[in-house]
């Protein structure tokens, strides 16, 4: 009775397609079946392309209802992850299609609105707002603004170290040598692998509480399209490790998170990362208590030891981004402290430290894990996703923050490869 009630005014006058329809479909279809991706072959950003989905002779038999109608995670069910469309707006959509499903002549819907360029003019924006690292080199605990949701980050300091594997370790592979000396700048590392809980406030603009407008620099960022599926494939969100992200994705987090704390973040190069994981060791001899491998599966964060640093989870459980370009010979090569493999191609790009599927020749410091073109075979979309890796269920990653706070020219390095784009 209440929706009834609700819906009265709509129920006694015809509907208005941009007031009423309009909305429902830009926020809950156009971002599969819009202008820029037709999923299934399928775009709904026209009245002669939204055709194939409306049943003129029988419109309570539409494919655009039927589908709306369908209860989350059955087959064809929209939008796909739920949750379910409101019976609200289900109730107009029937009566829009009722009524002969009037379009304006020449409206295009599913555009996204204009907003400043995700470029380097946005990193000088950016870096005029960060500020100096603090000067006592402590863990901290930082909640992303305008949420209730906080990350932690421990320092690592600087030093030198041996990167590389030495000869005659089980698993060891060629690109993992030679070894060679290395130093390392300080840094904070995230204590944890970012988890669903704060990147999915990165996806899903409205779990941050922003309002568009509200910090150009933030709405400006470039952020992941829609899922069309659940990305944690039902294996668990709150507490987990986020999951399936390209290194484009990862980045834009990164320069996101920065913008919205004042702080610099970024991906860990190789060497940083390396560093981190060894934590002045040779190799890890407890990797049973630090690290889900094997026969494992994905699990919560911060459940086994931490190493030496402070971190959790840096080997098992999620293999980790790294800032590097994968090349099997880089050890070959002079890398100065602080430089990454810049990236020239899409593929393939470094992840550090194996998964929870992984046997424990594959969980060390020093295996390079080079990413390819498989791990978006089950992506539909074509181009495939610049966001998501449908098959890399295995992959996530942390950030850190230097102690040195770069030029807002090498923010913007950190923050765009450049190639995302197959």
């Amino acid at each position: 009775m209440r929706i009834l009630l609700l819906l009265a005014p709509a129920l006694f006058a015809q509907v208005d397609f941009n007031k009423q329809i309009r909305p429902v479909l830009e926020k809950h279809c156009t971002t599969c079946h819009g202008p820029d991706r037709a999923l299934g072959g399928l775009r709904l950003s026209t009245r002669a392309l939204a055709a194939r989905a409306i049943n003129m002779a029988e419109p309570m038999k539409s494919p655009m209802l039927l589908t709306m109608d369908r209860a989350p995670g059955q087959p064809l069910a929209m939008p796909p992850g739920g949750p379910q469309i409101s019976e609200a707006e289900r109730a107009v959509v029937k009566q829009w299609l009722s009524e002969g499903a009037k379009w304006p002549e020449g409206v295009e819907i599913g555009k996204p609105a204009a907003k400043p360029k995700d470029d380097q003019a946005l990193a000088v924006r950016i870096a005029a707002k960060i500020s100096p690292a603090p000067g006592a080199f402590n863990a901290y605990k930082h909640t992303i603004p305008n949420t209730v949701i906080s990350y932690e980050m421990v320092p690592v300091p600087g030093g030198e170290f041996t990167m590389g594997t030495p000869e005659g370790v089980k698993g060891r592979t060629p690109d993992e040598g030679p070894q060679r000396r290395l130093k390392v700048e300080p840094f904070w590392m995230g204590k944890f692998e970012v988890t669903w809980d704060e990147y999915r406030l990165f996806m899903f603009q409205n779990l941050a509480n922003e309002t568009l407008g509200a910090d150009s620099n933030v709405d400006a960022i470039s952020r992941p399209t829609k899922p069309y599926v659940e990305m944690s494939f039902g294996m668990g969100i709150t507490g987990f490790p986020a999951i399936s992200m390209t290194q484009h994705a990862a980045n834009k987090y990164a320069q996101w998170l920065s913008a919205k704390t004042g702080h610099f973040y970024r991906l860990p190069t190789e060497a940083e990362w390396e560093y981190a994981c060894r934590a002045g060791e040779t190799e890890t001899a407890n990797l049973k208590d630090v690290a889900w491998f094997g026969d494992e599966k994905y699990q919560l964060v911060g459940k086994k030891q931490p190493n030496k640093f402070g971190m959790y989870d840096l080997l098992g459980n999620v293999a980790e981004w790294t800032l590097d370009q994968y090349d099997p010979k880089a050890y070959a090569k002079p890398l100065p402290a602080g430089v990454f493999v810049p990236s020239t191609e899409p593929y393939p790009h470094v992840a550090r430290g194996g998964g929870w599927s992984d046997d424990a020749s594959r969980v060390r410091c020093g295996v390079r894990v080079a990413s390819d073109p498989s791990w978006k075979m089950q992506d539909p979309q074509l181009p495939k996703s610049i966001w998501y890796l449908t098959d890399a269920q295995f992959l996530g990653f942390r950030l850190v923050r230097p102690l040195k706070t770069p030029s807002a020219a090498e923010m913007f390095r950190y923050w765009n490869n450049g190639v995302e784009r197959e």
